[in-house]
């Protein structure tokens, strides 16, 4: 307890106390101290005092962080993201109790007094005086919402935070001269607002909106009484009055609040008591923060956007930049997907796949000519838990997916089809196709420096009796390993390396594709979006679109609204017409009797191709309609599952093919995205058809590289010949033809190891329905 002196005054020391703390405040507001900008908001490093001409503009309408909606093509939410759960209103969408209660508990002469109330420090030196602490504050609304910004520029640097919040007398002076300037600037009413809209309340909720929907799911007009005296009881110590973790206590303050309003003549004494005896009647919205919440299993698409957003020089000329923005929010991201491709995506893939199952799927549906993202889903839903990855499968590593994306298979095979078509040759080209050959050499590089086969090497088909010579079009529909090879011997690997230029075709982490005669047969991990995307250029005639998910984006700051630019699709044509219409025809033939029959849709024109790598780790079937274009992935992100006796989806297979999995589920993913929608026809070429053989064929392709995920595992490493040498043994029977399995039996062709770096990529034959 402190001295008195007898009589019961205060004791010298105490006086002084009091005296020199009035004197201090009252002399430094008086004398008009200025202070310094540093920063926004004039934070000085060391709080030093120096002179200032103006206020700074943030304290007048600061850039509160608010948060971030993102919509789908229809405009429908699909998710909210912020670092702030915050929505700003004006002062007009305040309930008037919850104006008058805030006023009544933390200022009661706000309207009386200037940005300093000289009674109230008074009162506070002399409380603080007897109690020998600091029992009573005596900061005003106004130097609340000063003391609210430094903090808010703070965000959650925890230095600058605690600059913000240091007690020092630096920071109060500065603190005091800002609230004077802001007084006579912005006034009483544009104060309480914007006071509203940055205090927290608690329970993740940034100002009084979003307050009201955290604790009783409405708006903040719309607040009764004893509702917005137990907001405004919050404020003073969020934690200790939180009516969810402490309801009495809660209570306790709300009633305090509505006696405070009662005792300045706000409210009646009998309104007040009404009030005290009404229950809290919470009705609480739990928080929905991020993309995990995202609904229409859209949450991989969500954070596509958010990557895209944080890594694209449209928004910002620096990451750093790029992500004050994205925390600051207010924005309003209308997308390109389309609720009905994304439903019909998860449909299929849950029908097909199952979240537990060993292996995993992710599909991808582009717009050809526009390259709009309408949809990408996966069956391991987005999460930390088990049978869950943060990991999107669907696209490259520089936008949260995969380290290297998959291997491709046969998949790749249209796209050397493509070049050697650019280079004039005719899609009746044959070549011999024998059973089993050395893989050519010298075959010419970009370079100019040839590669050459110094190991030996060799490729196969599928049987013995699978030899040519072949034509282009039952080359392509029973996927001849030893056609595609022999044709990028001939045209040399520039031509190859050129159209998949053209066609934005790089490696999952964004590296160019290494340039040996191995690419033919799809060796290389691709990301599914990739895949989509450039197949998407053969069902628009040729012309390649970069693939976009952003139609449009407004951001909300301090009541006003504008536009930020986005990113456009640049569409640019990456072969001829009529080599985009051959590639059509040939792929057609692929779904009608060749290697993708299983994966056809009946009611329309559509093409594709099927793929599957060594040791059945990766299956694909890529395909499209004139005015849609699918990628579908199955396999282990490890690659350490080979899928081979095993049940996926609840099925039995001996053996995994690009048909029999990936296949369906493209097959019911685009029927249901495409339902109600036009069916154009593809421009065809009449190719004669060569001499047909009687066997059914697909072909694999393998890697010795796993995918490593963001939880840091690996993949499997498995060295030079990883995947290379295992395979299958003769005996078996295909699902669309004759004829045994294959049993790779070949060398590593030399510089196969070009590309990726940390293993081999091995080259097989393991797969009958490519």
């Amino acid at each position: 307890m402190p001295k008195k002196r007898s009589g019961g005054g205060l004791s010298p020391t105490q006086q002084a106390a009091k005296f020199l703390g009035v004197s201090v405040l009252a002399g430094a507001v008086l004398a008009g101290i200025a202070l310094p900008a540093a920063g926004a908001l004039g934070l000085a490093a060391k709080g030093s005092v120096q002179g200032f001409d103006d206020i700074p503009a943030n304290l007048k309408r600061p850039p509160l962080s608010q948060r971030t909606t993102i919509l789908d093509a229809q405009g429908r939410q699909l998710a909210q993201v912020y670092s702030r759960d915050r929505t700003v209103v004006e002062l007009k969408d305040i309930s008037p109790y919850m104006q008058k209660a805030i006023v009544a508990i933390e200022d009661a002469r706000f309207y009386q007094h200037g940005a300093i109330d000289l009674k109230g420090v008074l009162r506070a030196v002399n409380k603080n005086a007897q109690s020998g602490g600091v029992a009573q504050g005596a900061s005003t609304l106004t130097q609340q919402y000063v003391k609210n910004v430094f903090v808010e520029e703070a965000g959650d640097d925890p230095t600058k935070v605690a600059q913000a919040t240091q007690q020092t007398l630096g920071r109060k002076v500065k603190e005091l001269k800002y609230a004077i300037q802001v007084e006579q600037d912005l006034g009483k009413k544009r104060i309480l607002e914007n006071y509203l809209n940055i205090t927290f309340f608690g329970e993740q909720a940034y100002g009084v909106e979003a307050a009201s929907q955290r604790y009783f799911s409405k708006h903040a007009k719309d607040l009764s009484l004893p509702q917005a005296a137990l907001l405004a009881g919050i404020v003073q110590s969020p934690s200790r009055y939180d009516p969810v973790n402490d309801e009495a206590e809660a209570t306790k303050r709300r009633n305090t609040v509505l006696q405070r309003m009662a005792e300045v003549g706000d409210i009646s004494q009998a309104e007040a008591d009404k009030a005290k005896r009404t229950p809290l009647e919470l009705k609480i919205t739990q928080p929905r923060n991020g993309c995990i919440t995202a609904v229409k299993d859209s949450s991989f698409f969500c954070k596509y956007v958010e990557q895209v957003f944080l890594n694209d020089p449209v928004f910002g000329k620096t990451r750093a930049q790029r992500a004050k923005t994205w925390n600051q929010g207010g924005l309003t991201i209308r997308t390109t997907l389309d609720a009905q491709a994304q439903a019909s995506v998860q449909a299929s893939l849950k029908q097909h796949i199952n979240q537990s199952d060993s292996v995993a799927s992710a599909a991808v549906l582009v717009e050809p000519g526009t390259g709009r993202i309408l949809a990408m889903g996966q069956s391991k839903p987005y999460g930390y838990g088990k049978n869950e990855t943060e990991i999107n499968y669907s696209v490259g590593s520089d936008r949260g997916g995969s380290n290297f994306g998959f291997p491709t298979g046969s998949t790749f095979k249209p796209f050397v089809a493509a070049a050697a078509l650019e280079q004039g040759k005719p899609a009746t080209q044959e070549y011999s196709s024998p059973y089993k050959m050395p893989y050519p050499s010298p075959v010419q590089a970009c370079s100019g420096k040839a590669w050459t086969n110094e190991e030996h090497a060799e490729v196969e088909n599928e049987s013995t009796e699978e030899h040519g010579p072949y034509a282009m079009k039952e080359a392509m529909a029973k996927s001849v390993n030893t056609y595609f090879i022999q044709m990028i011997s001939d045209i040399g690997l520039c031509p190859v390396v050129n159209m998949t230029d053209q066609l934005h075709v790089v490696q999952g982490d964004g590296k160019k594709l290494p340039q040996t005669p191995s690419i033919a047969l799809g060796a290389v991990g691709i990301s599914p979006l990739t895949m989509a995307s450039a197949y998407a250029t053969f069902a628009s005639r040729g012309t390649y679109c970069t693939p976009v998910a952003i139609e449009s984006i407004t951001q909300k700051i301090g009541g006003q609204e504008k536009s930020l630019a986005v990113p456009k699709t640049t569409c640019t044509r990456a072969m001829s017409q009529t080599t985009a219409d051959t590639v059509n025809s040939l792929l057609k033939g692929v779904i009608d009797s060749g290697t993708g029959r299983q994966a056809g849709l009946s009611d329309r024109d559509n093409a594709g191709k099927t793929g599957t790598t060594d040791e059945r780790k990766n299956a694909w079937f890529v395909g499209y309609t004139p005015n849609l274009s699918g990628a579908v992935w199955v396999g282990s992100a490890t690659q350490k599952v080979k899928m081979t006796d095993i049940r996926i989806g609840g099925v039995y297979h001996d053996l995994v093919y690009g048909a029999d999995v990936p296949g369906p589920i493209w097959r019911d993913a685009m029927t249901g995205a495409l339902q109600g929608k036009a069916a154009p026809s593809f421009n065809l070429i009449d190719i004669p058809d060569g001499g047909e053989k009687d066997q059914g064929k697909g072909q694999g392709n393998g890697t010795g590289r796993g995918n490593g995920d963001h939880n840091g595992n690996t993949g499997d490493n498995a060295g030079l010949i990883g995947g290379l040498i295992g395979g299958l043994t003769n005996g078996g029977t295909g699902h669309n033809g004759g004829g045994a399995n294959p049993r790779p039996s070949f060398s590593l062709p030399g510089g196969f190891v070009q590309g990726q770096t940390g293993g081999a990529r091995g080259n097989g034959n393991g797969g009958r329905h490519g």
